[in-house]
Order: C-alpha cells, then structure tokens, then sequence
C-alpha cells in the first residue's frame, strides 16, 4: 500500500483525503488544527502547521511516504513541493513553487513573456515603497496580498485617499507583508483548471465565475461550460498554456484565474499551482466531464498511471453559501433540499451555536450548493435559488 502525505486537511482537503482512502492509499495528513475534519479520514496525522517546511518534512521522512500533495490552499504549496524535492517524488520544482506564491514574480514574468494585458504593477511592502509610487499611479487599481488567497485583503481603489488603508490591509494579510498594486480591468472573470505531468498540460475545465460587487471581490459560485464561444474558449486554452510554460511549471494541479474583457482581450488575474478550491475538484471537474481529477492527483504524486480524457460533458454549477449573519439555532434536513430536482449536493460547514460573518471572501463561506441543469443559465439559476432557500431555513437567534 503506497503513502501519500496531504498538505492540509480542512473541509476541501477532506475530500481528496477520502479520495485517497478510496483508492487503497495509505493517507497521511498535516495541519495546525488539532479539530480539522480531515483528521477524521486520514490513516494518520500529525498536528503541524503546513508552512513549516522542515517539521513537515521530517514527518514525511518518518513515515517514508510515496507521494504528497496540496489542495485547495495555496499555503502548502511551498512545503508540498520542498519535500517532493528533498524526497525525490513527483512534484513541483521548489523554486518554481517560490516563483508562484508571489503575484507580482507572477505578473514580472508573464509582462515579459508578453502574456500580460495590465499596464501597470508595483510591489511594496511598506509605507515608503508607496509614497515612491504614488505620483506614478493611474487609477482605478485592484490592491491585493502578493502571497494571498481566497480573496483575503482583495480591494478595488478608485481614488488616491483609499490607497494607503487598502495597502496596509494586504500587507498585513501577507506572510511576507508584501502587496501588489495593479491596473484594475474591466471584465467579466472565469477560471481554468489545469493539471501537468510527464511533459504534458491537460486543460480539464474553463468555468464561468460568480463574483460579488466591488469593492471587494471574493467568489460567490462557479459554472460549466463557461459560456464562451468555442473560438475564445480555445484561446483561453492556448494562453493558459502558453503561461504554464512561461512560469515552467514542470507538475501538478494549475488553478488560474483570467479576465475577459468586452474586447475579448484574455488577461490573467491570478495563478495557483494546486487544485482550485471551492469544489472544482471534488465535484465540478467530475461531475461535468468524468475525469477522476483528484484521483489522478494523487496517483501523479505516487507515481502511478494517471487518466484526463473526458468522457462527457454536462452543465455543472456551485454556489458559496455566503449567508446572512447572525449565530446558528437550527439546521433544516439537508435531505429535503438535496433530493430537489437539479440538485446535485449540498455541503455545509456549520452547526448550531455557529456565527455567520458577513462574506467579504473564501473564509467566510458556509459551505456549497452543487446544481446541474440543461443550460448555463439554467443550473446557475438552480443553485442560486437553492442557496436563497437553504438561508431562509436557517434559524437564527
């Protein structure tokens, strides 16, 4: 029975942990908090927080594992690829990890790779770094943390007066308290999933993306198919592509945010070399076009022979349950609601007694409705009813 090591085990890394099991893989797993849901799952585990390399590392090495992963969290990136690296597995190039967990390394080489469509990019990491720049800055701008996910610190400012506070909310949110300015673009926002091994890049899925309003930008649900015609969808394929080379990313899962403009100009907004979050690999991917994609993740990791051919194509559509706030009384029967027609799932990470924030990102969410349907419009339209439905049966105190 082969080990594999999973970089996290909150609520989205349970289900590759799960997967794993399913499998016949022995399953380890890491993280800082000693209640995660994945420990429930997992063979073993060990209370370690996953940006710790070295103690990860000497974990890994103890339990000789075959293989190891991260999912759905762009914080175990780095420690994921440093054992691969140190343990001589399958994975990511541990420089080239370093070169994706920073935004604006990102934005640097795509710029010179002339894959970039923003004019503009600063990185600072202090208030002087601003005060630099300032004169040079055409507005809008998004703000956002150069090491940052899950649309923590994310911020839209329009006007010089907003520019210091939205700086100092991102640099707090970074690990290396660094932010990066950026010319804001106008258009409407999709992500692609992307997985590379032994030479080759599989473009397994291109969705449409639900966002909130500014100025805050956080997701609120994913489609697919996407809706574009087939000649942008291909060019979106080709240019995802052309910056997975660009950035030479050698393996692994590749999550990637782009604008498409009324133009129908492409510019990427974010780049994640892990599986995306938000369900996209545990039932967007699967559901819609039968491809094992958190099987095949961790059989690459192992080494074992891996399968991306799609075998069907059908409309699949989450919603985040962004609810409104107040504390948990009572739950309704999830049974009732998931045996609606359309309804594929419904995954929710909350309990009596539970506070409800209002949502500004990834963090704030209270779980997901998963939908199908004959349409785009159509299973997007279910899920976001279902998700309205679910808040009204929620009983608050």
């Amino acid at each position: 029975m082969k080990k594999v090591m999973i970089i996290g085990a909150g609520l989205l890394q349970s289900f590759v942990i799960k997967r794993a099991k399913e499998l016949g893989y022995y399953t380890i797993c890491v993280d800082m908090d000693e209640s995660a849901i994945g420990y429930k799952y997992a063979d073993e585990y060990r209370v370690i927080n996953i940006v710790d390399e070295e103690a990860c590392l000497k974990y890994a090495q103890e339990c000789n594992i075959d293989g190891v992963l991260t999912a759905a969290t762009d914080y175990g990136v780095l420690t994921s690829s440093y054992i691969s690296e140190k343990m001589h597995l399958n994975g990511l190039k541990y420089d080239v990890a370093r070169t994706v967990k920073n935004k604006y390394i990102i934005r640097k080489k795509l710029s010179e790779s002339n894959l970039d469509q923003v004019p503009q990019f600063f990185e600072i990491s202090c208030g002087r770094d601003i005060e630099k720049i300032i004169n040079l800055i055409k507005y809008p701008v998004i703000v956002k943390p150069c090491d940052g996910s899950g649309s923590k610190g994310v911020r839209k400012v329009e006007y010089e007066s907003e520019l210091l506070s939205a700086c100092c909310n991102a640099m707090d949110l970074s690990l290396t308290h660094k932010a990066l300015i950026e010319t804001f673009i106008y258009g409407n926002e999709y992500g692609a999933e992307s997985y590379v091994y032994d030479g080759e890049i599989y473009v397994l899925g291109i969705m449409k993306k639900k966002m909130t309003e500014p100025p805050c930008y956080a997701e609120l649900g994913h489609c697919i198919p996407s809706g574009l015609n087939i000649e942008i969808e291909e060019n979106v394929k080709e240019i995802v592509k052309s910056a997975i080379n660009a950035l030479d990313i050698n393996f692994g899962a590749v999550n990637m945010d782009l604008l498409i403009t009324p133009e129908n100009k492409v510019c990427i907004v974010d780049i994640g070399a892990r599986m995306g979050g938000n369900l996209i690999g545990s039932h967007i991917i699967p559901y819609s076009t039968e491809i094992d994609y958190m099987g095949n993740m961790i059989k690459g990791a192992v080494g074992d022979k891996v399968d991306f051919i799609q075998k069907k194509s059908a409309c699949i559509a989450t919603n985040i349950l962004a609810l409104t706030p107040g504390k948990v009384k009572n739950l309704p029967k999830l049974q009732e609601l998931i045996s609606m027609e359309g309804i594929v799932d419904i995954v929710i990470n909350l309990k009596p007694g539970d506070v409800i924030r209002e949502y500004c990102n990834n963090l704030d969410g209270c779980g997901y409705v998963v939908a199908k349907g004959q349409s785009t419009k159509d299973v997007m339209e279910i899920a976001c009813s279902t998700k309205m439905l679910l808040d009204l049966l929620i009983e608050r105190e």
